[in-house]
């Protein structure tokens, strides 16, 4: 699995709409059935500044909460959408940009999840030491989607059924997979997956 970004942030470090105009590809979030608050995230860039992913909530914004009973009553969805690219050079031709797959969304999805977990029994020394591990095996997990720990999921996009690869945890639940031009992952915590639909955003003004 490659990909070329970092963990999210939590929603306090969200940026403008600014990077999300820059992409080059459409933005992914939830279908005009989900009726709650959108707010937009962050993108994430290559070293030549080209937009390669970013994500979009939906519900409640999530918090890093190690009282397991605060986030339990927390209801959100992120999405998360990845330009879908082979192997290239990057824009000033210095080095060579890696391809993005469902397995880069996974893990994008995976590692934001964790983001939002703290489990109670740690404190904030021992958090970093947890949250690298947990995204080592979030990485491992996103790289063997074929694997015993995912099952397969169809939900439509742009009403159109599609088959993705999820997975639930303590933590929350984690999917992904394709549509066209981009890379479809998503993760959240209260409200269930199988419920959900995805569509092309037309108004970012609805996520700001």
């Amino acid at each position: 699995m490659e990909t070329t970004s970092r963990v999210e942030g939590p929603p306090a470090t969200r940026r403008t709409a600014e990077g999300y105009l820059r992409a080059e590809f459409p933005w992914y979030g939830l279908d005009e059935a989900f009726t709650g608050a959108r707010w937009l995230m962050q993108v994430g860039t290559a070293a030549d500044g080209t937009v390669q992913h970013g994500s979009m909530g939906h519900g409640d914004e999530p918090s890093i909460k190690s009282d397991a009973s605060g986030t339990e009553k927390e209801r959100f969805a992120v999405v998360v959408t990845v330009a879908a690219s082979p192997v290239r050079r990057t824009g000033d031709g210095t080095g060579v940009l890696e391809a993005t797959t469902v397995s880069s969304a996974a893990w994008l999805a995976g590692s934001g999840l964790l983001a939002y977990t703290w489990p109670a029994q740690l404190d904030h020394v021992l958090r970093d030491d947890w949250l690298d591990q947990q995204t080592e095996t979030a990485f491992e997990l996103a790289d063997d989607l074929a694997g015993p720990e995912w099952s397969t999921l169809s939900l439509p996009v742009d009403g159109v059924p599609m088959p993705f690869h999820y997975r639930e945890s303590e933590f929350g639940w984690v999917l992904a997979g394709s549509a066209g031009a981009v890379h479809i992952g998503a993760y959240g915590r209260g409200m269930s997956a199988y419920g959900l639909g995805f569509s092309v955003v037309k108004d970012l003004g609805l996520y700001t």
